[in-house]
């Protein structure tokens, strides 16, 4: 399995439970590490309610029941602050940290995704998050990223072309990528139309650099060069394209501010309100696209940006492309060919984008409960998985802020990533063995690792954290460890649960033998160090944090 390809790593952590559970399951034919390992795949992390619920469901069930259920939102009072006149004078402390920064969204990310029950919406919402960007290094303001993030939420299961459209109009990828207030060419004065969000919409939101087959290998070809005869892979477009893209999404500024006397092109920020388009500002002239095709000139704005979003969506790369990215997201860092194309097909079935049908291909695809090459099959969690499912197997009661300030630390701060290549890329190498990918490697080394041990160490600890007083109905965060006392008068008992819960019955020989050692080390007159010392080791060892 990859966790092997993990050896580089100490043995450095986790739980929840249910014998019933675990026997309803196997009447049904779905066994409690069956729905374990699925939940940890579209959700995000495994309760011992969800187990029951799955195991009593199925995983189409399951699936079909969470597209049914309210989406969950960010419902503080995000108002969108006037940031030239910041917090008033005699304002409370946390007025900038309320107002003025993401800390309420982020906030709001850990408490939903901790203890709403709309799973795989959310987990879902964080995976088109991370493939179509925007960072809180830019989009500082809450209002402007919980709108931003509401996209994902409210088309998570809707469709793909959605998306897309509702992203280049999204004032906060106006910002971030110069959409916004991006005027037509006027050669007097040297003003050519910005190409980064033309780019960076065909890059990395929707086709890739090269053409891909429907299974999302890199099509190749021979062609003469000045310097003889070359065989590599063939560029999805080119510059012309680019510009042809540049040019028809110009004539787009921020909607006016409630109350404002007039809107012209180049309204100041506002992030409560799509895009609008100025005509002036559009250039009405030709422009080369996708696949063969130019849109005619005279065409409004509205017209050339549909157009555009249509020729995007029908490109053949935008299933495999966005496809893989899905599965890498949710089940495994190397999908087979065959699982892409399953999942593409999927994608290009009529109606072309539909979400449901791509998010029930990936999660109930056999190579997903059944690997067909186990040597290359799982991921690395990424840190916001590693500490979700951490305390939602743990069945730990969290407000979310703890959880939430360890992400910096850990390099992942939700919704605020490096570039808008996300925290890392989806063809990131995995270390010791470059034919893979491992993109949660890209913030995962030995210096994170000793990192997440510190934070493990303290969530197992058996200690609360205290709440913060400045936090509405803030309870902090608690793992009760009783249930793991009681068991370690029992090392052999212990390490059978923590097998069952945190691993979903796959363990190696080797690691139970040291989770057995380490819960012997201390007498049995300190069951409490012995379940610190078995579960720490667990969540630390590669076998945990590697999903497989």
């Amino acid at each position: 399995m990859l966790t092997r390809r993990l050896s580089f790593l100490p043995l450095l952590l986790a739980l929840a439970g249910g014998a019933q559970a675990q026997a309803v399951a196997q009447a049904q034919g779905l066994t409690d590490g069956d729905a374990r390992r699925f939940l940890a795949q579209a959700s995000f992390g495994p309760t011992a309610a969800d187990v029951t619920a799955l195991t009593q469901m199925g995983r189409q069930g399951w699936v079909q029941k969470q597209f049914t259920l309210s989406g969950s939102d960010y419902v503080a009072p995000y108002v969108d602050p006037d940031s030239s006149k910041g917090c008033p004078t005699g304002s409370p402390e946390t007025c900038k940290r309320d107002n003025y920064s993401l800390f309420p969204v982020q906030l709001q990310f850990f408490q939903n995704a901790l203890s709403q029950p709309d799973q795989l919406r959310q987990r879902t919402a964080l995976a088109l998050s991370q493939i179509l960007v925007v960072s809180g290094n830019t989009i500082k303001l809450p209002n402007a990223m919980a709108n931003y993030q509401r996209i994902f939420l409210r088309n998570a299961f809707g469709n793909y072309r959605d998306i897309l459209k509702e992203v280049t109009l999204s004032p906060a990828m106006g910002r971030y990528l110069n959409m916004a207030n991006n005027a037509k060419a006027n050669p007097a004065k040297g003003i050519e139309p910005n190409e980064n969000y033309a780019r960076e919409v065909l890059q990395l939101f929707s086709i890739g650099l090269w053409e891909l087959s429907l299974d999302g290998t890199t099509k190749t070809s021979t062609r003469m060069t000045t310097t003889g005869l070359i065989t590599g892979p063939i560029p999805a477009y080119d510059q012309d394209t680019v510009e042809g893209f540049a040019h028809a999404f110009t004539g787009w500024t921020y909607a006016p501010r409630p109350g404002a006397t007039k809107s012209r092109f180049g309204n100041p920020s506002y992030y409560d309100a799509p895009m609008i388009a100025f005509e002036e500002q559009h250039d009405t002239g030709t422009k080369k696209l996708l696949s063969g095709v130019v849109l005619p000139g005279g065409q409004r704005a509205a017209a050339d940006l549909d157009a555009a979003i249509t020729n995007i969506f029908n490109h053949p790369n935008v299933g495999p492309f966005i496809g893989r990215q899905l599965i890498q997201q949710l089940v495994t860092a190397n999908p087979s060919p065959a699982y892409v194309a399953r999942v593409a097909s999927a994608f290009n079935a009529s109606p072309r984008g539909d979400m449901k049908r791509v998010l029930m291909a990936i999660l109930t695809d056999p190579e997903a409960s059944t690997p067909t090459d186990p040597s290359r099959f799982g991921k690395l969690r990424e840190p916001i998985v590693q500490m979700t499912h951490l305390l939602r197997s743990m069945g730990a009661k969290s407000d979310g802020l703890w959880p939430m300030k360890q992400m910096s630390s850990l390099s992942q701060p939700v919704f605020s990533p490096p570039s808008v290549f996300s925290f890392f890329p989806p063809d990131y190498d995995l270390p010791v063995d470059p034919s893979l990918d491992g993109p949660a490697f890209g913030v995962f080394n030995a210096s994170s690792a000793f990192k997440l041990s510190s934070v493990f160490s303290t969530a197992l600890s058996g200690k609360p954290i205290a709440p913060d007083t400045s936090i509405p109905n803030a309870i902090g965060t608690s793992i009760d460890l009783t249930p793991w006392v009681t068991l370690a008068v029992q090392p052999a008992s212990l390490v059978a649960e923590i097998k069952r819960v945190m691993f979903g019955g796959r363990m190696s020989v080797a690691l139970e033998s040291a989770l057995l050692r380490a819960a012997q080390i201390s007498p049995v007159s300190k069951p409490l160090e012995r379940a610190k010392a078995a579960l720490f080791l667990a969540a630390m060892s590669p076998e945990y944090l590697v999903e497989n």
